[in-house]
């Protein structure tokens, strides 16, 4: 099926995807159930890997569960970026080589034994997920002179030390060393235990996880007694769900869907503008033989997708066109010139390449949570003459897969993580990150530079022209900044939908209210 070369209608992009949303129209969704439960309608599949932070990938979908079973030193909350949290304070030394946290005394894990500091080294130790090279090359040694006291040593100043710590990796999110001793990494993901809101009750893959409140919880005493997170993969049988009541709350529900809750009595459609750029990226540009290691090919891709029309049909226009792969809201963005729809000029870049009558891609591969998205794009692609064929995964797999290097040919990326340009590029760009399939030495030489450059004004000017280098190389093909279309029923109080600025999820949890709660 093919689109036109101009505008194009939102039913004519959603029809690409109409059978992935009505194949799990069988799907029979339980009942929301009791009065002091909440039900989410989850998009994706939940992986286990995912209750567990020292697994955490660069991307946002584990912090869906992280804020309720667990809590970190300091995290993204309303209003502040950086709060305290199992960590009553901090301070950095004058001279930038430590970094000293106080543990905040009372707190406790669901088990009912006390967070302390060698809870805090050894979750740190522990850590495997993204950046955690980065981190631990940089850090000398984790000092605990006392039960509530924490002291990172660095190796050499490094002024995001506690962005990567405490938004942009899992390292900072604290699990309990004896229990983890105990049962072993296996053990821990079938029966996490952590110091968060909600304690884990059960979990049927590819059914359902149930929390229950944890009335110990420091901050405050959660307000709703159980939460369940239901997997219900299918847009059109989320919506269903939320419309009969089986749900409370249903994430992503986008295009004419969306426009259907919106207008459906007792329904509300929440827009949230995430933190969450999605992007094209060329993995094999840096092999010589592969159409994508000529600029002028990776250019002609990016040209020939009209990125505001898949926002109008998938989003209803909410997602922001950036141009960017990071967030315009992070510190040291640098703003990009708009994005340019002309399929003409990418036919005559391709020509140009070579590529006259077009050339055969290979695979494009996706999360399939966002295969509809895939499917619009590839309708652009396959126009302009770049023949590619999808290759869906799920979630979990899919970011396994693209850590591990093993995807080729067109990756349809996204990141909802916290953190700043620098942790963007550490996991996404320069040499070693978890999801740089390759490097140049102009940005990998400017990223070291601003890693140890204590001077402000000089980090955001090398960080910025990183940046730059990436769009004038057209590493990746920008797609948007997600804006993250959800809705929820009239049993809900406070949904927790948008109280952190830029995270995708309902947070934090035990802020999360039914109707009439206070």
């Amino acid at each position: 099926m093919g689109v036109k070369t101009g505008s194009v209608s939102r039913r004519e992009l959603l029809v690409l995807s109409a059978l992935g949303l009505a194949a799990g129209g069988q799907r029979a969704a339980l009942a929301a159930g009791p009065e002091d439960q909440l039900t989410w309608g989850v998009h994706t599949t939940l992986a286990p890997t995912w209750f567990d932070p020292a697994e955490t990938p660069g991307i946002i979908t584990p912090f869906m569960i992280m804020y309720a079973l667990h809590d970190g030193m300091v995290k993204p909350m309303p209003g502040n970026a950086a709060e305290p949290c199992l960590a009553e304070s901090w301070k950095a030394a004058p001279d930038g080589l430590s970094y000293q946290f106080a543990l905040r005394a009372g707190t406790k894990f669901h088990n009912g034994e006390p967070v302390t500091a060698e809870d805090v080294k050894f979750s740190f130790e522990r850590y495997r997920g993204t950046s955690a090279a980065q981190m631990k090359e940089r850090v000398a040694t984790v000092e605990t002179p006392d039960s509530r006291t924490v002291r990172f040593v660095l190796k050499k100043p490094w002024p995001d030390f506690l962005t990567f710590y405490s938004s942009a990796t899992g390292a900072g999110w604290i699990v309990p060393k004896k229990y983890v001793e105990k049962v072993g990494e296996d053990g821990f993901k079938k029966e996490p235990i952590g110091a968060g809101p909600y304690r884990f009750v059960s979990f049927t893959p590819g059914v359902e996880l149930v929390m229950e409140a944890f009335d110990g919880y420091w901050r405050r005493k959660p307000s709703v007694k159980r939460l369940v997170f239901k997997v219900i993969p299918e847009e059109a049988t989320r919506l269903a769900a939320l419309k009969r009541g089986e749900v409370d709350l249903a994430y992503s529900i986008r295009g004419e869907l969306a426009e259907e809750l919106r207008k459906t009595p007792g329904l509300t459609l929440k827009s949230v503008v995430i933190q969450a750029p999605f992007w094209l990226y060329f993995a094999d540009q840096w092999d010589p033989k592969s159409p994508w290691h000529d600029q002028r090919v990776r250019e002609a891709a990016r040209l020939a997708i009209d990125y505001k029309a898949v926002s109008e049909a998938l989003t209803l226009g909410h997602s922001p066109i950036t141009n960017s792969i990071i967030p315009d809201n992070f510190e040291f963005y640098w703003k990009p010139p708009p994005a340019v729809y002309d399929p003409a000029k990418a036919k005559q870049l391709l020509a140009a390449a070579g590529y006259r009558d077009g050339f055969d891609a290979g695979d494009y591969y996706c999360d399939t949570s966002y295969s509809n998205v895939a499917e619009a794009l590839i309708n652009y692609l396959q126009e302009a003459g770049i023949r590619v064929k999808m290759r869906p995964l799920e979630r979990a797999a899919f970011f396994s897969a693209y850590s591990q290097k093993k995807l080729k040919n067109i990756i349809q990326g996204a990141s909802g993580a916290f953190g700043n340009a620098a942790t963007r590029l550490a996991a996404f760009v320069v040499k070693g990150g978890s999801y740089a399939y390759g490097s140049y030495p102009e940005i990998d030489e400017l990223f070291a530079q601003q890693a140890v450059e204590l001077d402000v004004a000089k980090r955001t000017a090398q960080l910025q022209r990183a940046q730059q280098i990436m769009h004038e190389r057209s590493i990746y093909a920008p797609i948007w900044q997600l804006a993250f279309l959800n809705g929820f029923g009239k049993r809900v109080g406070e949904s927790g939908l948008g109280l952190i600025k830029g995270h995708a999820y309902s947070a934090p949890y035990e802020d999360v209210t039914l109707k009439g709660q206070g």
